[in-house]
């Protein structure tokens, strides 16, 4: 029973290690946002990184990835450090598309969530809808997204004859 934990723990802790500092940042963001839904009552934790994107343009760095989540036994209120994972619980699965700006610090200009059973995000409606978001998502601080101004799209009406 020791083996197959410690051998997932390793898993984790290697796809930590191999995952940039905007991915790991983009994993606690998804954390802080599903434990911060009104009906998570229970702690989760970071199973697995999947189908990880980072692509960089002028207007900065987009990040997509897929982080499956497992329940553990500890209540999100009183989070401690040893919370076992409880097998055969939710296994929710979390898609994420970040777009950070240039910047040293970076700072993110959009983002998109999507949680769910994993069955769920496979659905073909969500599917298209979750890559017509995080294609919006790719697309911000790009020169079409440059500031608007009154006036730029306005449309004058004739007066009545």
């Amino acid at each position: 029973m020791k083996f197959p934990l410690a051998l997932c723990l390793g898993l984790v802790a290697l796809a930590a290690a191999s995952q940039s500092p905007l991915q790991r940042r983009v994993v606690k963001d998804v954390l802080e946002y599903f434990h911060g839904r009104s009906n998570v009552h229970f702690l989760f934790k970071e199973q697995a990184v999947e189908g990880a994107v980072e692509r960089e343009d002028p207007s900065g760095t987009f990040v997509q990835l897929r982080v499956s989540l497992v329940q553990t036994a500890c209540r999100k209120r009183a989070p401690r450090q040893n919370c076992k994972t409880l097998e055969n619980r939710r296994k929710p699965t979390c898609l994420a598309c970040y777009k950070f700006d240039g910047g040293d610090v970076p700072k993110v200009l959009d983002k998109y969530h999507n949680c769910g059973p994993s069955h769920h995000l496979a659905v073909k409606e969500i599917k298209h809808r979750d890559e017509a978001e995080c294609r919006a998502v790719e697309e911000a601080g790009k020169s079409a997204d440059v500031l608007y101004l009154p006036g730029m799209y306005a449309f004058s009406k004739g007066l009545p004859a």
